[in-house]
């Protein structure tokens, strides 16, 4: 036992020494195609900046989970900018997902566990090719999860199908993140604003901390820092924007990916910091140290009215995101961004599931009272076969995705001659994450997610279906089910799509689809469906009735 301990030793110092003197360099240890996580022989090891990790192997991917890239922001490092997290001894074991952020409110789909932990500024590495021979640095592709920005975890999200390409795309490194969520995340409150430290947007300043590990230590993994995509789907997609806005941003990564959707706009300071300033007031805190006393339990129980999510403080995010695509004042790169056709029943969904029980669905006759006659004669129930949650879907949707037109073509005229790439995910028969709910309204009889918002999550991440409990159904029988048949062709066919981009900032390549990039003038959207197709600017206007809400300047 004496010896074995010895052993022990001289291994963990050899370890520190090869962290300090071979910093993200890999250690040529490839594990071999199929390993798992329970086994100790052959797991790859890389060496970080801060101490070497080791993973496990899957299906021929690599997977490094729950790595440190900041310090835990607790007790005074709560509501103050990320600090580097501290080196460690030994190899640390990357074979667990670490804590997810703090969050009470599950947000439908993302459905992340409740958490009461700080300690959560983790990421994780999935790549392939670690062994001897292993030249070629792959692109990178870093993810924001979705969630409102107080819900959602990097647990979700698979990143082993992107890594490999699938089919026809691009190997490349995929790195999952958590970043703080809520008001632990997103607070503007007049205390800690006068301490002269960044302040408010904590969430982005947790992501930039995280691009920032990627440019050190990305090699390591096979990826190259050079070519390093930012990408992420509702709050993420939003976050995506913010870091593009944010000149601490500048230089950390050159492609996005806005998914669902590029129209989301930022909060501006002042909302922020009433809505900041009100918290500390509920929460009798009359000074920083008060509120840094607060036990996360009695942050969540109370932030649910004040949530705030990014929003223009005039330094991490200079200004609001409309402006930036006007004017030209972004960090310019290669852009793709999009939008689910059937945005809107992602809420109807969320709402009706909580209704019951029993279950509860918009009637005519309130779909009728709700809507002004002017919408209600370009709306008519006839055209949406009687159904008025359907109906009132298109009237919710319609003009965002008339605003993720107006954006795109904003941006393909400020992007500095970098190519952006519109697309329309419309396929309405995806597996769904709620169980199946009645609607006497509907031909069917029950609720139509058709392409909700986030029905397209799972054609990149294989097996997403909203947290770690989420069983995906089958919209017509209810019966329980994941992508089949042509739909896992069209998973092959966006995985290629976001594989190549990440590449090439280019979504066109072998297996893909033609997708032209937009001009000012000419806006050309990939439809992705099965099968794929092009959707004009003519079209796509006539789909969602572009004209008529052109027509109203304030909505309805």
């Amino acid at each position: 036992m004496k010896n074995s301990k010895k052993g022990s030793a001289r291994l963990n110092t050899v370890s520190i020494l090869i962290g300090s003197l071979v910093v993200a360099i890999a250690v040529s240890i490839q594990a071999r195609d199929g390993q798992d996580r329970g086994s100790r022989n052959n797991r790859p090891i890389v060496v970080t900046d801060k101490g070497p990790v080791r993973g496990f192997v899957r299906h021929g991917v690599n997977i490094f989970l729950g790595i440190p890239y900041a310090a835990p922001p607790v007790g005074n490092l709560r509501w103050m900018p990320p600090r580097q997290a501290r080196p460690w001894v030994g190899v640390l074991d990357a074979t667990e997902y670490a804590n997810t952020c703090p969050q009470i409110d599950e947000l439908g789909v993302f459905a992340g566990p409740s958490s009461a932990s700080e300690d959560c500024l983790y990421l994780n590495v999935f790549t392939t090719g670690l062994g001897k021979g292993t030249r070629a640095l792959k692109p990178v592709l870093v993810w924001l999860h979705g969630g409102g920005n107080f819900a959602g975890e990097s647990n979700d999200y698979d990143g082993s199908k992107l890594a490999t390409g699938g089919r026809f795309g691009v190997p490349t490194a995929v790195v999952t993140i958590n970043y703080r969520l809520g008001l632990l995340g997103f607070l503007s409150e007049s205390h800690l604003n006068s301490e002269g430290h960044l302040s408010g947007n904590y969430g982005i300043l947790d992501q930039q901390a995280a691009l920032r590990w990627v440019q050190a230590n990305i090699a390591a993994f096979g990826g190259d820092p050079n070519r390093v995509a930012l990408g992420g789907q509702s709050a993420g997609a939003q976050d995506t924007m913010a870091n593009m806005i944010s000149p601490l941003a500048t230089g950390l990564f050159n492609r996005a990916i806005i998914q669902s959707h590029p129209a989301v706009v930022f909060f501006t300071a002042a909302n922020a910091l009433s809505n900041g300033n009100a918290f500390a007031a509920a929460s009798g805190c009359l000074d920083a140290a008060c509120l840094r006393g607060l036990s996360v339990e009695r942050i969540l129980q109370l932030q649910d009215p004040y949530i705030t999510w990014p929003f223009a403080d005039g330094t991490i995010i200079p200004i609001p995101s409309d402006v930036g695509w006007a004017t030209g004042e972004y960090n310019h790169m290669a852009i793709m961004g999009g939008a689910t056709k059937d945005e809107g029943l992602f809420g109807a969904g969320r709402r009706e599931y909580r209704s019951g029980p029993p279950q509860v669905v918009l009637t005519p006759a309130q779909y009728t009272t709700d809507n002004p006659a002017s919408v209600l004669a370009e709306y008519p129930l006839s055209n949406y076969d009687g159904d008025p949650t359907v109906a009132q879907e298109r009237i919710n949707t319609d003009p965002a995705k008339c605003r993720v037109l107006q954006i795109l073509k904003s941006q393909a005229a400020t992007d500095g001659g970098f190519k952006v790439y519109g697309y329309d995910f419309t396929y309405e028969n995806s597996p769904f994450y709620f169980p199946q709910m009645p609607n006497l309204y509907s031909p069917t009889g029950h609720f139509r997610p058709l392409a909700d918002h986030s029905s397209d999550i799972q054609y990149l991440f294989k097996g997403w279906h909203g947290g770690n409990l989420g069983v995906n159904v089958d919209q017509t029988t209810g019966q329980a089910r994941e992508l089949e048949g042509a739909e896992i062709a069209l998973s092959d066919q966006l995985v290629a799509a976001w594989t190549h981009f990440a590449a090439t900032g280019n979504p066109n390549g072998s297996g893909t689809p033609i997708w032209p990039a937009f001009t000012p003038h000419s806006a050309v959207f990939l439809r992705e469906d099965i099968p794929n197709s092009i959707e004009t600017e003519a079209q796509y206007r006539a789909n969602y009735k572009c004209d008529f809400w052109d027509g109203m300047p304030t909505g309805k």
